[in-house]
């Protein structure tokens, strides 16, 4: 692959009207691509503390843990870059790579014996049951005004402090819409539900969260 490779992928991203990350992140990685070391140590730079904050809020807030899924990650990154057929999607392809590496983990871990009760509290109040009647309300415009109202006041040091108050489906969609700052097509590729899911879940995930805050003192 030659050097305008690289001029015609920044040319096809810049025609898709992407963003300036998006075509930052799909130069890098032709450049990577190509061989460039130097490429690998940007995107590393620039994706390692939002990789590495995503794990540590869905993996309970455990900074150790968040380290070693962290670089179970970034190896997955090195083994499968070349074969990234889609440059400007790196950001949802790296989350979903973390987020396999964390429900690997997960499982491993449920499998021992002591754990299994604690698997099934992680479950509790969430899944296609909730998500359905997340959907109901949002369809019918209920508490809409109020998601609203929490987008503008919601700071990211009040997410943090009520991510731990929250079942591991809300916790994660709150942290890669509010603090990842992902987009909501992107949340669910990384999630691999439909763009309405996410939006329910979201929409629950704020009630739950509103509800944390007050009983933390926020609002009061």
């Amino acid at each position: 692959m030659g050097g305008g490779g690289a001029s015609e992928v920044a040319g096809d991203v810049a025609g898709e009207g992407a963003g300036g990350d998006r075509r930052r992140d799909a130069l890098l990685v032709v450049r990577c691509q190509l061989g460039e070391r130097e490429a690998f140590g940007e995107l590393v730079d620039v994706w390692h503390a939002p990789l590495w904050r995503y794990l540590r809020g869905v993996s309970g807030g455990s900074p150790h843990l968040a380290d070693d899924l962290a670089q179970e990650a970034w190896v997955a990154v090195v083994r499968g870059l070349p074969g990234l057929r889609q440059p400007e999607r790196f950001a949802p392809w790296l989350f979903t790579i973390a987020r396999r590496a964390l429900t690997n983990h997960l499982r491993q871990e449920y499998r021992a014996p002591e754990t299994s009760g604690r698997a099934r509290a992680a479950g509790t109040g969430t899944g296609a049951g909730a998500d359905a009647v997340a959907d109901a309300e949002v369809e019918a415009g209920v508490a809409v005004g109020a998601d609203h109202l929490l987008d503008d006041v919601l700071t990211t040091m009040q997410v943090e402090a009520g991510l731990n108050d929250l079942p591991p489906q809300e916790r994660e969609v709150l942290i890669l819409f509010h603090l990842e700052d992902l987009p909501l097509a992107v949340c669910a590729e990384v999630l691999g539900v439909p763009t309405g899911t996410v939006k329910s879940r979201l929409h629950r995930a704020r009630r739950m969260l509103r509800s944390a805050l007050v009983e933390k003192g926020y609002g009061a």
